[in-house]
């Protein structure tokens, strides 16, 4: 079952699309948009994650606005506002801890614009306690973000580097795993030979590599499976 849903963001509102598993309850995950905004692309992703047996919630950091042009989702993703993404994205994860459906501990994964956003989410959200960021976009400097890296001390992340981006080596991807290992976070990068930016991204076909998608999706349900049960 997948439905629109509102929740609390710091005294504000926020909307998002909620899915549920099969089985009733389990461990819940935030998924984090690209710079497109909440498009079917990532309702897709909320209702497959539910399907592998997760409570998956992706908030909608535009609030209401989504694009198809590069041009647009640029500015949109520029114009994002830190101070708010922070209050829905843990007013989303504070929604998630109080449903009766969560069994289980609660992550959080994204996509470009949304991999650096989830990398960065447990720094903002103690409830957030394992983060999956794929090839995570420099659009924002971990600094820029305010990243409080001592809140990584116990949770754990993943990261899929696209060789596009320079894979492991890529700045903002070394920047992250020093601060997230020096915090006492544990991390693994991944790096998947031949892929473009958001080779995850079966809806663009130009850049889709079917096979490190495969992978990096089953390293990510694995990954959520060993820290959220």
């Amino acid at each position: 079952m997948a439905e629109k849903v509102e929740f609390a963001s710091n005294g504000a509102g926020a909307e998002g699309y909620l899915a549920l598993p099969p089985a009733g309850s389990g461990p819940a995950v935030i998924v984090i948009q690209e710079w497109w905004g909440l498009v079917p692309h990532i309702h897709a992703l909320v209702e497959r994650l539910a399907g592998e047996g997760f409570l998956a919630l992706a908030p909608d950091l535009y609030h209401g606005v989504a694009t198809r042009e590069p041009d647009e989702a640029g500015k949109l993703m520029m114009a994002l506002e830190i101070p708010r993404a922070a209050a829905d994205i843990a007013g989303a994860a504070d929604y998630l801890a109080a449903r009766d459906e969560t069994a289980g501990g609660i992550g959080v994964v994204g996509f470009c614009m949304g991999g650096t956003l989830a990398l960065w989410t447990p720094t903002v959200s103690d409830r957030v306690v394992a983060a999956a960021g794929f090839y995570p976009a420099p659009f924002r400097g971990w600094a820029d973000l305010d990243a409080q890296w001592a809140r990584y001390h116990g949770k754990s992340a993943v990261i899929h580097a696209a060789e596009g981006d320079g894979g492991s080596g890529a700045g903002n991807v070394t920047d992250a795993v020093a601060a997230i290992t020096a915090a006492g976070g544990e991390v693994s990068v991944y790096d998947y030979p031949g892929s473009q930016h958001a080779f995850f991204n079966d809806t663009r076909p130009e850049v889709y590599h079917p096979s490190a998608a495969a992978t990096a999706w089953q390293r990510t349900v694995e990954f959520f499976r060993g820290t959220l049960a």
